[in-house]
């Protein structure tokens, strides 16, 4: 085989390979257009102010929305980002700052195992150590499911964040004399916030569509928010029931809660790549 030979197999390999991954990349723009376009199409059609504002109604009454539900949901992610932000944030300034190269690398493996644990098996847990010893389902014990699942997503993050700020900068600060933790506060954490913030955002549409762990955690409720240490109602939990419900008007609404989920996510996402390009 001559040069030439070489250079055109390369050529027309390197040309087979781009349409491989052309058509691999034009199958997942495909599919995405389709469950966002046949979610838009069902929910759309029931998606309305009352929706937003009312409560739900019992079977056979018309009407009612999901007002609790959206409240539920955003109590629930909002309970969940206090345990899981500074437990993550700080997980991932000792990756970055303190920790060894051996315990970082063990940390770093069970982040990533914790990470691709199924939800489900996260809702087991929070089940045997809370739902049980408390003898109730609650919004507390859904908070920390959802806070388990987060906390390996912010403190990757929050770790490869800091860790693209330049030495240059921690080393000026060492130099004027700046103690180890006000580097950390003052340079740092500043220079990365918007990495920080950007995972902090992805973790959140991660958790606001999970249903596994509220089943066994929430449970849901009829009655609205009563609290904390009670069973509270979620959107992804008001779809899950709807849905297999036999009834129609509960399942119209299951589409457009799935369509008013939906929007959220594909909001935080869109935040989340306007934040990353403005980073760039």
């Amino acid at each position: 085989m001559n040069r030439t030979e070489g250079y055109l197999q390369r050529r027309w390999f390197n040309r087979l390979m781009l349409v491989l991954c052309g058509c691999a990349a034009a199958i997942t723009i495909i599919f995405l257009a389709l469950i966002l376009g046949y979610t838009f199409i069902n929910g759309i059609t029931y998606f309305n102010l009352d929706f937003i504002t009312q409560a739900s109604k019992p079977v056979g009454e018309s009407g009612g929305g999901m007002r609790d539900e959206i409240f539920g949901t955003f109590i629930l992610v909002g309970l969940a980002s206090v345990i899981a932000l500074p437990v993550g944030l700080l997980a991932g300034i000792f990756l970055a700052e303190f920790a060894g190269r051996k315990m970082a690398s063990a940390i770093r493996f069970a982040a990533d195992i914790l990470a691709g644990v199924p939800s489900i098996i996260v809702g087991v847990f929070a089940y045997a150590l809370l739902v049980r010893p408390l003898h109730s389902y609650s919004a507390l014990s859904a908070g920390v499911a959802l806070a388990i699942i987060m906390i390996p997503v912010v403190a990757r993050t929050a770790e490869e964040s800091l860790r693209l700020v330049p030495g240059s900068q921690r080393e000026a600060a060492l130099a004027l004399g700046i103690s180890r933790w006000r580097i950390i506060l003052g340079v740092i954490i500043p220079g990365a916030t918007t990495g920080i913030v950007t995972g902090i955002m992805l973790a959140v549409a991660r958790v606001a569509g999970e249903t596994a762990p509220l089943i066994f955690t929430a449970l849901g409720s009829a009655f609205g928010v009563q609290g904390l240490t009670v069973p509270i109602g979620a959107l992804p939990l008001q779809i899950y029931r709807y849905a297999l419900s036999p009834y129609s008007d509960w399942q119209k609404q299951a589409w457009a809660a799935a369509f008013l989920l939906v929007i959220l996510v594909l909001g935080i996402n869109i935040v989340v790549r306007l934040v990353s390009n403005r980073r760039k």
